[in-house]
């Protein structure tokens, strides 16, 4: 699954954090907690069914559960391994106006110790206890555990070993909450038409049929949908036949291999197509809304090649005789990579040559690749369960740049791939983060970890090994690993294995480190005649030092890049004799040519703090130009974070950034600009009086290469260029650059009467857009009045997001109100509530908490439980006192949620970071003057 990394902070917007699917929709059954049938007359009334308390009253909590009976299932992670599904032959129904479906199951189950009872899932679905059969057996009981979304059938006697049938027949609700079985809303005809669609991952095949839904139960699918005449009806598999019946199409589908309950997909709906084939004979189809399927070209090359390329790289075909992708209005990941049916949000599929940017057509590249290389790397070779996600996405990640950067060699993808690994670390830098391996308890604890510790450390940390074993032979091992475990499931140890088979390498040993802990270490380097002396601690941005202790393998260079010098560090320290490299190392005594540099090219995931000599002499190579477009990213992401956790001063950081002066990299530029962004928004509390000389600073930084590219696009420019244009005009107008806003407004104004005009492309826009809302009042509001008119009146999601995420980008507060207010109206969809939060800054986060606070019940209804951990987090992050802090504590503690508990404490920690960073900016006594003299300084 697609999420929010450096392919989701594009144009296209996929914010990966919302990959977090929402609650389904309402119950169709009883709501109690647990809810029984009893089927034989005179049977005992189970014990732990809840009664209604006595007003005033707490209940009381339920009695233990009493061994055979249906309640000893309860609050377990796992479903009971005595039976398993073989084969799922399903039959299902939806209804597109009354927003309904019913189905029949028939699953072929294997019982393989002696019980008395089935256990599976089941969710907001009402099942018909009287067609309930196995082995033409009927249950004594049928129990619905709501909690644990679990369904028990308790039978009379000990069931037989071996293969029975189960059968059933159910029915439940296509919600709004873009999981489960649910619907999408789309224009046909100038009409509003419903499209019904799955969502499964990570557990939700259980609200649309009742299942053993976790990844470890492979079995077989074999889907008949019944669906009105004339709509296109999708599934993993080929059509095998279809039959038509008066408005009824009964469409029979092929039956699938093993695979997991999450992939398994429908798509039900108005849609055109266009195909392709591989060079292997595999049929690709790109599936878009009537009228957009030429937006789906660009995508359908990638698909094409992607599959290609990881047929060689695996050395194993695909699995499937076809793959469809398909682009959703209604969708809260960034795409999905169900088996065969890969479904995606409209802007992570579709690009439209007069209203996508040039960054959406990466973002596209990269979220298809990534859902291809799933194919393999999840759906043929599966997790055992949740705390290995990292296998599915991390690899994922990994792969979709290791294909994109094949594809398109000169969009530098694996330099950019570091924007990846700044995420995971900086959330590894937390005291609330997870580790890549964490231990899951309950159905709702596994959406909060697909987040950049499962992607972005995940395949950071695949990099490191890769780098270290070398690309043949872990090419190789990946393709043993693969065949070892196709169509099955495979835990982490299982990759190490053959990992270390297959290299004669520790890998093991080594990934254990990486893998199982939390956190990463921090490199303290000194220079010791001639020995580098190394010493590893746990690095945290509170400015604490935790007990981690990794296996790292280290790169060192000395004034050149031919010659490089590792070491695995696997103690507390060690030392690294440079002798043999002395003479490379430059003389000392001549700026530039001197300088040292560990963690060559950022393939590590670690950070390095230098001494006072060594960073002076880095610095020195930087003015220099003597170091590679990597490690310049990586001097400036180390630097950044030994100042947020204090442990150096932002004016030795400011006299850092300014030796990027001359810079012309997109690489390098884009993390100079989000490094900026923050020192600017952290300047505000930090030293109110002078924040404006701080962003004087800044600009000066990035007004060169900006000038340079201008406004308007340049014939034969190249990717890069053009994604960095809009980089810096973004940042000129949040910096406050008066001839940069200035020119904004004048370029909107004229887009405003002619949208097609060729001074404001798409990828310029955004800056327009938010100079525009600059001085946006209540009493001045025309330019909110024209982007909410481009917004309504655009067919186009990835317009319709770049208008939103400007929205709120004004000081006055009942524009803001207005325009948070908008997540409520009836035309807004949900999945694109992360766009207006974007907008919101400094000068109104008092206005947006107090709107939270207000709106909290109502936002929660509409928006549900894993929705929620959004709102929180771009809301409360705004912030940067321990006071707001323990208010937000305080809030929340009475409304605390599984699903949002740790991005609510990974919140509140951001929050009491920033204000120790506060603190410690405060009392440098140098900042005032240092920022003078770079200033005035040439």
């Amino acid at each position: 699954m697609a999420t929010p990394t450096r392919a989701a902070t594009t144009a296209a917007g996929l914010l990966l954090l919302l990959l977090l699917v929402a609650p389904a929709g309402t119950t169709t059954g009883a709501a109690d907690a647990v809810r029984r049938l009893e089927l034989e007359e005179g049977a005992a009334k189970d014990a732990n069914v809840e009664a209604a308390a006595p007003p005033g009253r707490a209940p009381a909590p339920p009695p233990p559960p009493v061994a055979g009976t249906p309640a000893q299932f309860r609050g377990q992670p796992l479903l009971p391994r005595f039976a398993a599904p073989r084969r799922y032959d399903l039959r299902i129904r939806p209804d597109l106006v009354a927003c309904t479906f019913s189905g029949t199951a028939s699953v072929a189950v294997s019982v393989s110790a002696p019980t008395r009872f089935l256990v599976l899932n089941a969710a907001d679905l009402s099942v018909d206890s009287a067609s309930i059969r196995f082995r033409d057996l009927a249950p004594k009981e049928v129990v619905f555990f709501d909690d644990d979304e679990i369904l028990v059938l308790g039978f009379s006697k000990d069931l037989p070993l071996g293969e029975g049938v189960l059968s059933m027949k159910f029915n439940g609700t296509l919600n709004d909450q873009m999981r489960g079985f649910y619907r999408s809303k789309y224009q046909y005809k100038g009409k509003m038409k419903n499209m019904a669609v799955t969502q499964f991952e990570s557990v939700d095949a259980r609200r649309c049929f009742p299942c053993w839904d976790e990844p470890a139960f492979k079995a077989k699918f074999k889907l008949t949908l019944e669906v009105p005449v004339g709509m296109v009806a999708l599934s993993n598999m080929p059509i095998a036949n279809q039959t038509v019946a008066g408005p009824i199409k009964t469409v029979r589908y092929v039956e699938s291999p093993l695979m997991s309950t999450y992939l398994v997909a429908i798509v039900v709906g108005l849609l055109e197509y266009i195909e392709g084939v591989t060079p292997e004979g595999t049929k690709v189809r790109v599936y878009t809304q009537v009228g957009k399927s030429d937006q789906g070209k660009f995508a359908l090359d990638v698909g094409i090649k992607s599959l290609h390329l990881y047929k060689d790289y695996f050395g194993t075909p695909y699995p499937l005789p076809k793959l469809d992708m398909v682009a959703i209005p209604d969708f809260a990941a960034g795409a999905m990579e169900n088996y065969g049916l890969v479904t995606f949000r409209e802007v992570a599929l579709l690009f439209d040559e007069e209203s996508s940017a040039e960054s959406s057509k990466q973002s596209i590249a990269i979220t298809v690749a990534h859902e291809l290389a799933h194919q393999w790397f999840g759906n043929l070779v599966t997790m055992e369960w949740w705390t290995h996600l990292w296998l599915n996405e991390g690899f994922a990640t990994w792969m979709s740049n290791l294909a994109v950067d094949s594809f398109f060699p000169q969009w530098n993808i694996w330099t950019q791939f570091l924007d990846d690994t700044t995420a995971g670390l900086k959330l590894d830098s937390l005291a609330e983060s997870h580790p890549i391996e964490v231990e899951l308890h309950h159905a709702s604890e596994v959406d909060e970890i697909f987040d950049a510790i499962s992607y972005d450390k995940g395949a950071s940390v695949i990099r490191m090994l890769q780098n270290y074993l070398g690309a043949e032979r872990f090419q190789k091992a990946l393709a043993s690993y693969i065949r070892k475990f196709a169509y099955s499931n495979a835990k982490t140890e299982d990759l190490w294995a053959v990992l270390e088979e297959k290299s004669g390498e520790p890998v093991k040993n080594m990934l254990t480190t990486w893998t199982k802990q939390q956190g990463y270490p921090v490199i303290n380097a000194k220079l010791q005649g001639n020995y580098l002396e190394l010493e590893q601690a746990q690095f945290l941005l509170d400015g604490s030092s935790g007990p981690g202790m990794w296996i790292v393998p280290i790169t060192a260079g000395c004034g050149s890049y031919y010659t490089q010098k590792k070491i695995l560090l696997k103690g507390k320290s060690d030392r690294l004799d440079i002798r043999d490299i002395a003479s490379q190392c430059g003389n000392q005594e001549k700026g530039g040519d001197f300088w040292i540099k560990l963690n060559i090219n950022q393939t590590g995931f670690y950070r390095v703090q230098y001494d006072d000599k060594l960073a002076a002499a880095l610095q020195n190579a930087l003015q220099a130009k003597k170091l590679s477009v990597m490690d310049k990213i990586g001097i400036v992401e180390d630097s950044m974070a030994l100042s947020m956790a204090c442990k150096q001063t932002l004016t030795s950081l400011l006299s850092l950034l300014y030796a990027y002066r001359g810079e012309a990299d997109y690489s390098v530029l884009s993390h100079i600009n989000t490094v900026s962004l923050s020192i600017a928004k952290i300047s505000v509390d930090a030293t109110p009086g002078l924040v404006g000389d701080i962003k004087q600073l800044l600009i000066k930084l990035l007004l060169p290469p900006a000038v340079k590219l201008g406004w308007d696009p340049k014939d034969g420019e190249s990717h890069l260029d053009s994604l960095l244009r809009p980089v810096l005009l973004v940042a000129l107008v949040k910096l406050g650059h008066d001839k940069t806003i200035n020119e904004g407004v004048r370029r909107f104004s004229i887009f405003v009467h002619d949208h097609n005009t060729s001074l404001l492309p798409p990828d310029t826009r955004k800056a327009a857009y938010l100079a525009a809302m600059q001085n946006v009042t209540t009493s001045y509001r025309s330019a909110y009045n024209d982007l909410l008119k481009v917004y309504t009146e655009s067919g186009e999601a990835e317009e319709r997001g770049r208008v939103l995420s400007t929205l709120c980008y004004c000081k006055d507060k009942n524009i803001v109100l207005e325009s948070l207010n908008l997540v409520f109206t009836n035309e807004f969809r949900k999945q694109d509530a992360y766009y207006v939060l974007q907008g919101l800054g400094v000068e109104t986060r008092d206005t947006a908490w107090v709107w939270l606070k207000d709106n909290w019940d109502r936002m929660a209804k509409k928006y549900g439980d894993t929705q929620e951990g959004t709102f929180i987090r771009y809301v409360t992050t705004l912030f940067t006192s321990n006071e707001k802090a323990a208010e937000f504590s305080r809030f929340f503690a009475t409304r605390k949620k599984p699903e949002f508990q740790r991005t609510l404490k990974q919140s509140l920690e951001n929050i009491r970071i920033s204000a120790r960073w506060i603190q410690g900016i405060k009392s440098e006594p140098r900042l005032a003057q240092t920022v003078e003299e770079l200033l005035h300084r040439p």
